[in-house]
Order: structure tokens, then sequence, then C-alpha cells
């Protein structure tokens, strides 16, 4: 499993968005520099977390995005999920993957189903929120 930018960008932007909290929508452009990251790579995620109801977004004057709750509803694993597609190690334990003609006899099978319990229970223990808890609110994150 290898967690692409779209992910850990993804994980940036929410914190960002989530320190800098108000009644106002935040602006791309802000988060784009506070992040240091492409303002059109961010238009692409940012869909995505809209898609995903994570965002909420606002045309025009004033317009911007926020969060569709608070922090602590939004969990890493799902973060990933919504932005990767699959955090399976191996292929065959993607959700919608064909069957494995090999998995009756597969002798490393176990293996990798332990692997993806441990890594969705792990992400699993993790939001938002949680990544804020940082000692003061910063503009850099190291994901």
């Amino acid at each position: 499993m290898l967690v692409s930018t779209k992910g850990r960008y993804a994980l940036r932007v929410l914190i960002d968005m989530a320190e800098h909290q108000s009644e106002d929508y935040v602006p791309l452009k802000e988060i784009a520099r506070r992040q240091e990251i492409s303002e059109k790579y961010l238009e692409s995620i940012v869909k995505t977390l809209v898609k995903g109801g994570v965002l909420t977004g606002l045309r025009g004057k004033g317009g911007g995005y926020r969060l569709s709750g608070p922090p602590e509803r939004y969990k890493v694993r799902d973060i990933l999920h919504l932005t990767e597609g699959s955090l399976a190690p191996i292929a065959c334990l993607e959700q919608d993957a064909p069957p494995c003609t090999r998995s009756s006899s597969c002798r490393t099978r176990e293996l990798w189903q332990g692997l993806q319990r441990t890594i969705d229970e792990y992400l699993d223990r993790y939001t938002v929120a949680d990544l804020m808890q940082a000692e003061e609110p910063g503009d850099f994150y190291i994901i």
C-alpha cells in the first residue's frame, strides 16, 4: 500500500480547514498558499472531498470550502478510502476484485488479510481532530 500525494494532501487540507474554520468558507487560494500545494491540484482533491460529503462548497464572493461536520467525525481511514480508492495490500483483497483461483490453496492469503485488518484498525483510530493535536496550529505538516 502506497498512499499517494492525493491522500496525503487531503489530510493536510482537512487539518488546515479545521484549524482555520469559522462561520465563513475558506478560499482554496488561502489553503494552497498555506500548504504550498498547487491550487489546481487542490481543486481535484477538494472535488473528491465534496463528493464524499466531507466538505461543503460555496461559489462566488465569500465562497470557498468548509468541513461539513466536526473534525472528530472524519476518520483517516475514510478520507484515504475516498482519495485512494483502496488500501488493500494486494489486488485480490480489493473490494470488487474478481475471485482468485488460488485463494483456497494460497499460503499467504491469511498474512495479507491480517495486514489489511491491521491497516484498517490503525487508521480507524485517528480522526482529523486527532491530527490537529499539535502544540500550536501551524501551516506546516509532515504526513
